[in-house]
């Protein structure tokens, strides 16, 4: 199976290929090119483990190309590869997306992992698909990885890649843009081929600077670009695991029978998680709604009411920072399946030169009957997280809280009887201090938080985060978004970047 660029359906790759370049020349993102090669095999899930379904759904991806070549049982190679990534990185084991019933509905923890945020799911994977992507098609080339996060990608990210042999990291974050525990994380990294940035402005500014290296910068012999963000297939593609794994406890739990539907609610900023649930469901899972969940810089959510996609508006600062996001990249794939290359290639043309664009009647419903959309204010985060705690007992960050506060106002109009699952995306100590807040505590910065927190709670303070104010920061580099180009190009003509 190939991949296709969503705006040039005539830019085709192997599996490998699209992994190692993560983003298409022509800026498009890779899609595959049928849904139906990819159909999960259903009959067999509620008998395989996390896991195999993790295996099952990359080899579905990735299995069919010179990826392992020589090894005539590509399910073992890649459940060989699994144990490498997760081996012992997970709090719950082999469970890497726990289930947890509040109040009739399900949430689903991604959160357990080294950093606490659901991107580790995928970014414990991504470095091994990119080592043997590199084998496949006998590469020598060092792959440098540019990033740009809203928080938790680029810790999640270092986590994955840190000295990784053939691969180097740059991860860019707003500068005042994420919690003070995700900043510590990234910037207290050790790895010798980890490099990490402030950038002066928000997330759309150090997304936008990453793509313009990716289109400008003239790479020395030897040298080649790709991403750790979602835009890269290889980490999309293991966010779909986590879908077939809840439906399979579900049905093992005597909660649903096989073949019911089920409706996701997600909170999202770069639309990729979301997108992987979509992605779940042309793989053959019964899913109901998915349900999109933004906080106050809805872009999306008017775009779900609207048609128009419009990023041409105040960016604001909130209590969800990794949803702080103008410029949803991943959106872009839901356009190609919805309008084809042509038509994708156009909106993005006049998205990045009038900062809008305009979907037809006709495509504005197909997309709804695929997503609904929602979005939460800060307030509306605050009030969630005190009253699922008080009358629940469950703790939750902001960003599983503006996705819950959807839920709740999404239920009441949908009347839907199927069983709902909330994607809880981050553990409450990586915000502790707005987690505190909202149930009027109070604290003495935001380390403090953490510490006040586990007290008040007694919830036990995530390994990954224990101890974190006392880690040595490391990476001190602030840039403006104009020396981003400049900045790469130093960082990529030296040989060594850490003793």
């Amino acid at each position: 199976m190939f991949y296709l660029s969503t705006r040039n359906e005539k830019i085709r790759k192997t599996p490998a290929e699209a992994i190692l370049e993560g983003l298409a020349k022509d800026g498009g993102l890779y899609m595959p090119e049928s849904f139906e090669a990819l159909r999960f095999p259903m009959c067999c899930l509620t008998k395989m483990s996390p896991k195999e379904i993790s295996a099952k759904v990359l080899e579905l991806f990735f299995g069919d190309d010179s990826m392992f070549k020589g090894e005539p049982n590509k399910a073992k190679a890649f459940n060989a590869l699994l144990d490498r990534a997760y081996g012992g990185k997970f709090a719950e084991g082999d469970d890497y997306a726990p289930l947890s019933c509040v109040d009739g509905a399900y949430v689903m923890e991604l959160y357990h992992g080294p950093t606490c945020a659901f991107k580790d799911v995928a970014l414990q994977i991504l470095p091994h698909l990119i080592v043997e992507a590199k084998k496949s098609t006998n590469m020598t080339d060092d792959i440098v990885i540019l990033t740009a996060t809203s928080g938790d990608t680029g810790g999640a990210a270092l986590s994955g890649f840190s000295d990784i042999d053939g691969i180097k990291i740059i991860v860019f974050y707003p500068q005042n843009g994420t919690s003070a525990v995700q900043e510590r994380q990234m910037v207290s990294c050790e790895g010798k081929n980890t490099c990490v940035c402030a950038v002066v402005g928000n997330f759309d500014d150090a997304q936008s600077g990453v793509k313009k290296i990716f289109s400008e910068l003239s790479l020395p012999k030897g040298v080649q670009l790709s991403s750790a963000n979602s835009i890269n297939i290889g980490r999309l593609a293991p966010q779909v695991a986590y879908y077939f794994k809840s439906y399979a406890e579900l049905v093992n739990s005597g909660k649903i029978k096989m073949g019911d539907k089920v409706n996701y609610i997600v909170p999202t900023g770069n639309f990729g998680d979301i997108l992987a649930g979509l992605f779940a469901k042309k793989m053959g899972l019964p899913v109901g709604k998915l349900v999109c969940a933004s906080n106050e810089n809805k872009v999306l959510t008017e775009f779900f009411e609207s048609g128009t996609y419009n990023k041409n508006r105040a960016f604001h600062v909130t209590k969800s920072p990794s949803m702080d996001i103008l410029i949803s990249s991943n959106l872009e794939r839901l356009l190609y399946i919805v309008c084809g290359a042509e038509k994708c290639a156009k909106y993005m043309k006049e998205l990045n030169e009038k900062g809008e664009y305009t979907i037809t009647p006709e495509e504005l419903s197909q997309i709804r009957e695929l997503i609904d959309a929602g979005y939460a204010d800060d307030e509306d985060s605050y009030k969630t997280i005190k009253s699922v705690y008080e009358n629940n007992g469950y703790l939750m960050d902001t960003h599983t809280a503006v996705a819950w506060s959807v839920y709740e106002k999404w239920l009441s109009k949908a009347q839907s009887t199927d069983t709902c699952v909330v994607l809880s995306t981050a553990s409450a100590y990586k915000f502790a201090s707005s987690v505190m807040t909202a149930l009027g505590e109070g604290f003495d910065g935001e380390f403090d938080a953490v510490n006040g927190l586990n007290k008040l709670t007694s919830v036990k303070i995530p390994y990954g985060l224990d101890g974190i104010e006392e880690r040595t920061v490391i990476h001190k580099t602030v840039l403006q978004k104009t020396e981003m180009l400049d900045f790469v190009a130093k960082m990529i003509s030296k040989k060594v970047w850490k003793e």
